[in-house]
């Protein structure tokens, strides 16, 4: 892992230094496969906003953010983001000796996620004088309907003239399916990497997959994702021989939904551990499976896929698709966490809860915190509710 992601970096580092091949700046559930079969290095700057929040660099660039008028209720990412680029730091700079994030020559975003990322890109656009660019999805989204694909897959290929313009390449349809082809190869492993959390004991947790979640984000359509993720799979086929659980004694198992407390991801670990309490599923890290990818008709299987996104789903979907995994992978309880500056994923707020446990018989927990300010974050309270929230769970059961 780490020299994938050390390769993928320096390439980026390489690429901004040398004008060639082009930068595009692209949303995590963006239109990457596109911008790579464009031949653009592709950078991620949501997997930059966690890395500033695992590293616990954002709580010292979030305030500079704030302070050149971006609210601190808007997402931690993008403040995180910004003020650490006004201040001229990066975590890159520790892990692999980079001075900066590249300089994009274009950025594309996709609002799927929030509108928050459109804002993002495009104050990155100001400072830069590119391009910002992007598709605006449908929210609130029950049954995935035709004119929303269609309207989606035409916005992708209105992208095209700029991206030529940008690249200096023509675009290749045959070059864009062998891309979308790659893209579904991983995204079918990375799912197969996470149904290991449905074994007993799981293989892996959520912990875990935060980690080896990286290829799938930044990754996909490249087929050094696919070698990551075949070796991850032979080694979790030993690992249920040998009898391995993620969480020696395993005896509950949970639901995480929502976005990762970046900062606190160890300590949140090493509790679990401590209460042999395993999260063998999570919202977040299912959010990179694209099961709708087709080679045969790129277009419309990536607008399918990037429109199938839990995150932009009515409450409807949300509670029927997490029921579904909580029994297949055998939950007795869900743990809500309620991110501040994170309302488009944070599903506590609308009752979802309630009727998990008046509907359903699930019980559940929900944790106030953010994805990276963990001024909204206390250790103590979050420990001290999750411990009597386990033992609710084992009493239950008794």
């Amino acid at each position: 892992m780490k020299k994938l992601m050390a390769d993928h970096f320096l390439a980026l580092d390489r690429a901004a230094a040398e004008g060639s091949p082009k930068v595009a700046w692209c949303t995590s559930v963006g239109p990457a496969e596109l911008l790579i079969a464009m031949g653009f290095e592709v950078y991620y700057p949501e997997n930059h906003g966690a890395l500033l929040g695992a590293s616990r660099i954002a709580t010292d660039t979030i305030p500079v953010a704030n302070a050149i008028g971006y609210s601190p209720d808007i997402c931690s990412y993008l403040t995180a983001d910004v003020g650490a680029f006004l201040k001229g730091i990066t975590p890159l700079t520790k892990a692999y000796g980079i001075k900066g994030v590249p300089k994009p020559d274009v950025l594309v975003f996709n609002t799927n996620q929030c509108r928050d990322v459109q804002d993002w890109f495009e104050w990155y656009g100001r400072h830069f004088n590119v391009p910002a660019i992007g598709v605006r999805t449908h929210r609130g989204v029950g049954e995935v309907r035709e004119y929303m694909v269609a309207d989606v897959a035409q916005q992708i290929k209105d992208l095209i003239p700029t991206l030529e313009k940008v690249s200096g390449n023509k675009f290749d349809i045959d070059r864009l399916r062998e891309v979308v082809g790659l893209s579904k190869q991983c995204t079918e492993q990375w799912r197969a990497v996470l149904e290991y959390g449905a074994r007993v004991p799981a293989q892996m947790n959520f912990f875990d997959h935060t980690i080896h979640m990286a290829p799938a984000v930044v990754l996909r359509g490249r087929p050094e994702a696919i070698e990551y993720y075949n070796t991850l799979l032979a080694e979790l086929v030993e690992r249920e021989k040998a009898g391995y659980s993620a969480v020696p004694g395993e005896r509950l198992r949970l639901y995480w939904d929502g976005m990762p407390v970046w900062g606190r991801l160890r300590m949140l670990a090493e509790l679990m551990n401590e209460l042999k309490a395993a999260i063998v599923c999570s919202t977040y890290c299912n959010s990179w499976i694209f099961g709708a990818f087709d080679a045969a008709d790129p277009f419309e299987s990536m607008a399918r896929a990037y429109t199938e996104l839990f995150i932009v789903r009515d409450e409807a979907y949300k509670e029927a698709y997490m029921l579904e995994h909580v029994e297949r992978y055998g939950c007795q309880g869900i743990i809500f966490h309620d991110a501040k500056t994170c309302p488009n994923n944070s599903n506590s707020r609308y009752g979802l809860p309630q009727r998990f446990a008046e509907v359903h018989g699930v019980p559940s927990l929900v944790i106030n915190g953010d994805l990276n300010d963990l001024r909204c974050f206390s250790d103590e309270q979050a420990k001290t509710n999750i411990e009597a929230f386990v033992e609710q769970i084992e009493e239950m059961a008794a």
